[in-house]
Protein backbone atom coordinates (compact mmCIF):
# COMPACT_ATOMS: atom_id res chain seq x y z
CA UNK A 1 0.00 0.00 0.00
CA UNK A 2 1.49 3.32 -0.88
CA UNK A 3 2.08 6.81 1.61
CA UNK A 4 -0.55 8.76 2.07
CA UNK A 5 0.45 12.63 1.13
CA UNK A 6 -0.89 14.50 4.32
CA UNK A 7 -1.05 18.03 4.19
CA UNK A 8 -0.45 19.71 7.54
CA UNK A 9 -2.36 23.04 7.24
CA UNK A 10 -0.54 25.42 9.43
CA UNK A 11 0.37 29.22 10.43
CA UNK A 12 -2.11 31.61 10.71
CA UNK A 13 -3.54 34.77 8.60
CA UNK A 14 -4.08 36.96 11.28
CA UNK A 15 -1.55 37.07 13.96
CA UNK A 16 1.50 35.86 15.69
CA UNK A 17 -0.29 34.32 18.35
CA UNK A 18 -2.18 31.97 16.26
CA UNK A 19 0.96 31.59 13.76
CA UNK A 20 2.60 30.07 17.41
CA UNK A 21 -0.76 28.17 18.47
CA UNK A 22 -0.76 26.64 14.93
CA UNK A 23 2.76 25.66 15.32
CA UNK A 24 2.52 24.14 19.09
CA UNK A 25 0.04 21.65 18.40
CA UNK A 26 1.30 20.37 15.01
CA UNK A 27 4.76 19.68 15.78
CA UNK A 28 3.15 17.65 18.32
CA UNK A 29 0.97 15.51 16.23
CA UNK A 30 3.88 15.46 13.20
CA UNK A 31 6.31 14.24 15.80
CA UNK A 32 3.47 11.47 17.77
CA UNK A 33 2.07 10.30 14.41
CA UNK A 34 4.89 10.61 11.77
CA UNK A 35 5.19 6.64 9.91
CA UNK A 36 7.38 6.46 6.72
CA UNK A 37 5.87 3.40 6.25
CA UNK A 38 2.03 4.86 6.35
CA UNK A 39 2.54 8.87 6.02
CA UNK A 40 4.31 11.31 3.93
CA UNK A 41 3.95 14.79 5.77
CA UNK A 42 3.88 18.15 4.02
CA UNK A 43 4.05 21.44 5.90
CA UNK A 44 2.01 24.52 4.78
CA UNK A 45 2.97 27.47 6.75
CA UNK A 46 0.96 30.52 6.64
CA UNK A 47 2.24 34.05 8.06
CA UNK A 48 0.00 37.30 8.55
CA UNK A 49 1.13 38.79 5.27
CA UNK A 50 -0.45 35.76 3.81
CA UNK A 51 2.67 34.30 2.22
CA UNK A 52 2.71 30.29 1.97
CA UNK A 53 5.82 28.77 2.87
CA UNK A 54 6.39 24.82 2.82
CA UNK A 55 9.10 24.27 5.51
CA UNK A 56 10.79 20.84 6.03
CA UNK A 57 10.49 21.22 9.53
CA UNK A 58 8.75 23.79 12.28
CA UNK A 59 12.50 24.65 13.17
CA UNK A 60 12.90 28.47 12.87
CA UNK A 61 15.82 27.55 10.49
CA UNK A 62 13.65 25.36 8.49
CA UNK A 63 10.56 28.08 8.17
CA UNK A 64 13.45 31.07 7.26
CA UNK A 65 14.82 28.54 4.58
CA UNK A 66 11.67 28.26 2.73
CA UNK A 67 10.35 30.74 0.06
CA UNK A 68 7.81 32.91 0.84
CA UNK A 69 4.85 32.47 -1.85
CA UNK A 70 1.83 34.01 -3.27
CA UNK A 71 -1.07 32.15 -3.37
CA UNK A 72 -0.97 31.28 -6.90
CA UNK A 73 2.58 29.99 -6.31
CA UNK A 74 1.60 28.11 -3.00
CA UNK A 75 -1.36 26.47 -5.22
CA UNK A 76 1.23 25.14 -8.06
CA UNK A 77 3.27 23.81 -4.80
CA UNK A 78 0.51 21.79 -3.39
CA UNK A 79 -1.33 20.30 -7.08
CA UNK A 80 2.36 19.29 -7.50
CA UNK A 81 2.82 17.20 -4.39
CA UNK A 82 -0.52 15.52 -5.17
CA UNK A 83 -1.73 15.55 -1.61
CA UNK A 84 -4.02 13.27 -0.69
CA UNK A 85 -5.38 14.22 2.16
CA UNK A 86 -5.13 17.43 4.56
CA UNK A 87 -5.36 18.39 8.47
CA UNK A 88 -6.31 21.61 8.91
CA UNK A 89 -4.39 23.30 11.87
CA UNK A 90 -4.84 26.36 11.54
CA UNK A 91 -7.16 28.33 14.47
CA UNK A 92 -7.56 31.71 13.53
CA UNK A 93 -10.88 32.58 12.18
CA UNK A 94 -9.75 32.84 8.65
CA UNK A 95 -7.67 29.68 8.59
CA UNK A 96 -11.04 27.87 9.76
CA UNK A 97 -12.79 29.49 7.44
CA UNK A 98 -11.57 30.98 4.09
CA UNK A 99 -8.42 28.45 4.30
CA UNK A 100 -10.71 25.47 4.41
CA UNK A 101 -12.66 26.39 1.87
CA UNK A 102 -9.39 26.53 -0.66
CA UNK A 103 -8.72 23.32 0.21
CA UNK A 104 -12.37 22.36 -1.03
CA UNK A 105 -11.80 24.57 -4.23
CA UNK A 106 -8.47 22.44 -5.15
CA UNK A 107 -10.19 19.18 -4.70
CA UNK A 108 -8.03 18.44 -1.52
CA UNK A 109 -10.70 16.64 1.60
CA UNK A 110 -9.69 17.10 5.37
CA UNK A 111 -10.33 16.26 8.50
CA UNK A 112 -12.48 18.10 10.32
CA UNK A 113 -15.77 20.24 10.08
CA UNK A 114 -16.22 22.27 6.80
CA UNK A 115 -15.54 25.67 6.60
CA UNK A 116 -19.11 26.89 6.77
CA UNK A 117 -19.96 25.26 10.11
CA UNK A 118 -16.45 26.60 11.74
CA UNK A 119 -17.36 30.44 10.41
CA UNK A 120 -20.98 29.69 12.16
CA UNK A 121 -19.86 27.98 15.31
CA UNK A 122 -17.23 31.06 15.76
CA UNK A 123 -20.33 32.83 16.50
CA UNK A 124 -21.26 31.62 19.92
CA UNK A 125 -24.81 32.86 19.74
CA UNK A 126 -25.66 31.36 16.34
CA UNK A 127 -24.33 28.09 17.83
CA UNK A 128 -26.33 28.67 20.95
CA UNK A 129 -29.44 29.11 19.00
CA UNK A 130 -29.38 26.14 17.03
CA UNK A 131 -28.42 23.44 19.77
CA UNK A 132 -31.15 25.21 21.83
CA UNK A 133 -33.76 24.11 18.93
CA UNK A 134 -32.95 20.91 18.81
CA UNK A 135 -33.36 20.01 22.80
CA UNK A 136 -30.69 21.20 24.71
CA UNK A 137 -30.28 23.60 27.33
CA UNK A 138 -28.65 27.01 27.07
CA UNK A 139 -28.31 29.71 29.72
CA UNK A 140 -30.35 33.21 29.02
CA UNK A 141 -27.89 35.42 26.86
CA UNK A 142 -28.23 38.39 24.15
CA UNK A 143 -26.04 39.79 22.15
CA UNK A 144 -24.60 43.56 22.00
CA UNK A 145 -22.97 45.71 19.85
CA UNK A 146 -21.03 48.97 20.91
CA UNK A 147 -22.84 51.92 22.88
CA UNK A 148 -25.48 48.83 23.91
CA UNK A 149 -26.01 47.77 27.72
CA UNK A 150 -27.00 44.81 29.21
CA UNK A 151 -30.72 44.07 30.17
CA UNK A 152 -29.82 41.09 32.21
CA UNK A 153 -29.22 40.96 35.70
CA UNK A 154 -26.11 39.72 37.46
CA UNK A 155 -24.60 37.50 37.79
CA UNK A 156 -23.52 37.08 33.75
CA UNK A 157 -19.88 36.06 32.26
CA UNK A 158 -19.24 38.72 29.20
CA UNK A 159 -17.52 37.24 26.36
CA UNK A 160 -16.68 38.49 23.26
CA UNK A 161 -19.04 36.79 21.02
CA UNK A 162 -16.32 35.33 18.65
CA UNK A 163 -12.67 34.57 20.46
CA UNK A 164 -11.03 31.68 21.59
CA UNK A 165 -9.46 30.83 24.46
CA UNK A 166 -11.37 32.37 27.17
CA UNK A 167 -9.92 35.68 25.98
CA UNK A 168 -11.67 38.90 27.18
CA UNK A 169 -14.09 36.74 29.58
CA UNK A 170 -15.34 38.67 32.64
CA UNK A 171 -17.71 37.34 35.34
CA UNK A 172 -19.79 39.94 36.66
CA UNK A 173 -21.61 39.93 39.70
CA UNK A 174 -22.53 43.59 40.30
CA UNK A 175 -23.77 45.92 37.89
CA UNK A 176 -21.39 48.27 38.67
CA UNK A 177 -18.82 46.20 37.10
CA UNK A 178 -20.81 46.33 33.67
CA UNK A 179 -18.64 48.79 31.96
CA UNK A 180 -14.97 47.23 32.36
CA UNK A 181 -16.39 43.66 31.45
CA UNK A 182 -17.69 45.46 28.14
CA UNK A 183 -14.60 47.23 27.63
CA UNK A 184 -12.22 44.20 28.54
CA UNK A 185 -14.81 42.24 25.88
CA UNK A 186 -15.12 44.81 22.61
CA UNK A 187 -11.60 44.74 23.07
CA UNK A 188 -11.48 41.10 21.25
CA UNK A 189 -14.84 41.26 19.05
CA UNK A 190 -16.64 43.83 17.28
CA UNK A 191 -19.96 42.11 19.25
CA UNK A 192 -20.42 40.89 22.73
CA UNK A 193 -22.66 37.82 24.24
CA UNK A 194 -23.66 38.42 27.80
CA UNK A 195 -25.21 34.98 29.43
CA UNK A 196 -26.49 33.87 32.98
CA UNK A 197 -24.08 32.24 34.92
CA UNK A 198 -24.98 28.69 35.77
CA UNK A 199 -23.82 28.03 39.53
CA UNK A 200 -22.35 26.81 41.73
CA UNK A 201 -21.44 24.49 38.30
CA UNK A 202 -19.39 22.18 37.19
CA UNK A 203 -17.31 22.45 33.87
CA UNK A 204 -16.87 20.09 31.64
CA UNK A 205 -15.96 19.45 28.05
CA UNK A 206 -17.15 16.37 25.73
CA UNK A 207 -16.05 15.31 22.39
CA UNK A 208 -18.00 13.05 19.95
CA UNK A 209 -16.19 11.07 17.60
CA UNK A 210 -18.09 9.96 14.07
CA UNK A 211 -16.51 6.39 13.66
CA UNK A 212 -18.37 4.96 9.78
CA UNK A 213 -21.69 6.72 10.81
CA UNK A 214 -21.79 5.72 14.62
CA UNK A 215 -21.34 8.81 17.51
CA UNK A 216 -18.99 7.66 19.80
CA UNK A 217 -19.46 10.01 22.90
CA UNK A 218 -15.54 10.13 24.47
CA UNK A 219 -15.09 10.76 28.58
CA UNK A 220 -15.52 13.75 29.84
CA UNK A 221 -12.91 16.40 31.15
CA UNK A 222 -13.60 18.36 34.27
CA UNK A 223 -11.85 21.62 35.28
CA UNK A 224 -11.66 22.87 38.54
CA UNK A 225 -13.72 25.92 38.66
CA UNK A 226 -15.71 26.97 42.10
CA UNK A 227 -17.96 29.54 43.31
CA UNK A 228 -15.62 31.16 45.42
CA UNK A 229 -11.96 31.88 44.02
CA UNK A 230 -11.98 30.33 40.51
CA UNK A 231 -15.66 30.59 39.20
CA UNK A 232 -14.86 30.76 35.33
CA UNK A 233 -12.50 29.37 33.38
CA UNK A 234 -9.33 32.23 32.48
CA UNK A 235 -6.78 32.55 29.39
CA UNK A 236 -4.46 31.60 32.21
CA UNK A 237 -5.74 28.25 32.94
CA UNK A 238 -4.94 27.59 29.15
CA UNK A 239 -1.84 28.70 27.77
CA UNK A 240 0.96 30.64 28.95
CA UNK A 241 4.46 31.36 27.30
CA UNK A 242 7.94 29.95 28.60
CA UNK A 243 10.72 31.85 29.62
CA UNK A 244 11.72 32.20 25.83
CA UNK A 245 8.66 33.33 24.81
CA UNK A 246 7.16 29.99 23.50
CA UNK A 247 3.68 29.31 23.53
CA UNK A 248 2.92 26.48 25.59
CA UNK A 249 -0.13 25.12 27.48
CA UNK A 250 -0.82 25.51 31.35
CA UNK A 251 0.18 22.74 33.73
CA UNK A 252 -2.86 20.14 33.52
CA UNK A 253 -5.67 21.06 36.25
CA UNK A 254 -8.28 18.93 34.34
CA UNK A 255 -9.16 15.47 35.21
CA UNK A 256 -11.22 12.77 33.95
CA UNK A 257 -14.51 12.32 35.22
CA UNK A 258 -15.58 8.66 36.12
CA UNK A 259 -17.86 6.63 33.64
CA UNK A 260 -20.07 6.34 36.56
CA UNK A 261 -20.44 9.64 37.72
CA UNK A 262 -24.43 11.18 37.01
CA UNK A 263 -23.83 13.79 34.77
CA UNK A 264 -21.96 11.79 32.04
CA UNK A 265 -24.61 10.13 30.62
CA UNK A 266 -27.05 13.02 30.15
CA UNK A 267 -23.70 14.83 28.91
CA UNK A 268 -23.55 12.23 26.49
CA UNK A 269 -26.77 12.61 25.56
CA UNK A 270 -26.55 16.21 25.08
CA UNK A 271 -23.35 16.44 23.36
CA UNK A 272 -24.55 13.87 20.54
CA UNK A 273 -27.76 16.25 20.06
CA UNK A 274 -25.44 19.22 19.60
CA UNK A 275 -23.16 17.37 17.38
CA UNK A 276 -26.43 15.98 15.01
CA UNK A 277 -27.96 19.84 15.24
CA UNK A 278 -24.72 21.53 13.81
CA UNK A 279 -24.51 18.64 11.25
CA UNK A 280 -20.60 18.58 12.41
CA UNK A 281 -17.78 15.79 10.37
CA UNK A 282 -16.05 13.58 11.82
CA UNK A 283 -15.55 14.50 15.40
CA UNK A 284 -16.51 17.38 17.56
CA UNK A 285 -16.26 19.43 20.85
CA UNK A 286 -18.77 20.82 23.29
CA UNK A 287 -18.26 22.85 26.70
CA UNK A 288 -21.11 22.42 29.27
CA UNK A 289 -21.67 24.08 32.68
CA UNK A 290 -23.50 21.60 35.09
CA UNK A 291 -26.17 23.07 37.21
CA UNK A 292 -27.07 22.42 40.67
CA UNK A 293 -29.45 19.89 39.70
CA UNK A 294 -26.78 17.66 37.34
CA UNK A 295 -28.42 18.99 33.90
CA UNK A 296 -26.09 20.27 31.59
CA UNK A 297 -26.43 23.93 30.29
CA UNK A 298 -23.94 24.51 26.39
CA UNK A 299 -22.17 27.08 26.33
CA UNK A 300 -20.08 26.77 23.52
CA UNK A 301 -18.62 24.39 20.29
CA UNK A 302 -14.88 23.90 19.38
CA UNK A 303 -15.15 22.25 16.40
CA UNK A 304 -11.69 21.65 15.87
CA UNK A 305 -8.79 18.62 16.95
CA UNK A 306 -4.60 19.43 16.33
CA UNK A 307 -3.99 15.66 16.74
CA UNK A 308 -0.83 16.45 19.00
CA UNK A 309 -1.13 14.27 22.47
CA UNK A 310 -2.02 17.12 24.29
CA UNK A 311 -5.29 18.20 22.27
CA UNK A 312 -8.43 18.08 24.03
CA UNK A 313 -9.72 15.38 21.59
CA UNK A 314 -6.53 12.99 21.54
CA UNK A 315 -6.44 13.20 25.20
CA UNK A 316 -10.57 11.93 25.69
CA UNK A 317 -9.98 9.21 22.93
CA UNK A 318 -6.94 8.05 24.38
CA UNK A 319 -9.19 7.28 27.91
CA UNK A 320 -11.24 5.25 25.51
CA UNK A 321 -9.05 3.28 24.46
CA UNK A 322 -8.17 5.18 21.04
CA UNK A 323 -4.40 5.50 20.93
CA UNK A 324 -3.65 8.77 18.63
CA UNK A 325 -2.44 7.00 15.78
CA UNK A 326 -6.07 4.73 15.56
CA UNK A 327 -7.60 8.20 16.27
CA UNK A 328 -5.94 9.52 13.96
CA UNK A 329 -6.72 6.74 10.87
CA UNK A 330 -10.26 6.82 11.72
CA UNK A 331 -10.68 10.58 10.59
CA UNK A 332 -8.36 10.21 7.23
CA UNK A 333 -10.33 7.13 6.25
CA UNK A 334 -13.39 9.52 6.98
CA UNK A 335 -11.83 12.13 4.94
CA UNK A 336 -10.91 10.49 1.94
CA UNK A 337 -14.29 8.54 1.56
CA UNK A 338 -15.59 11.80 0.51
CA UNK A 339 -13.47 11.92 -2.22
Amino acid sequence: MSTLRILHLTGSAQDEFFCDLSRFYAKGCIAATADPTRYEFHIAYITPDRRWRFPASFSTADIAAATPMDLAAAIATLQARHIDAALPQMFCLPGMTQYRSLLDLLGIPYVGNPAELMALTAHKAQAKAIVAAAGVNVPAGEVLHPGQYPSLQPPVVIKPESADNSTGVTLVRDQADYEAALKTAFGHADQVLVETYIAPGREVRCGILDVEGDLMALPLEEYPVNSANLPIRNYADKLQRNDSGELTKSQPTSSLVAPDDPITATVHTAAKLCHRALNCRHYSLFDFRIDALGAPWFLEAGLYCSFSPSSVISTMARAANVPLEKLLEINLKAALSSR
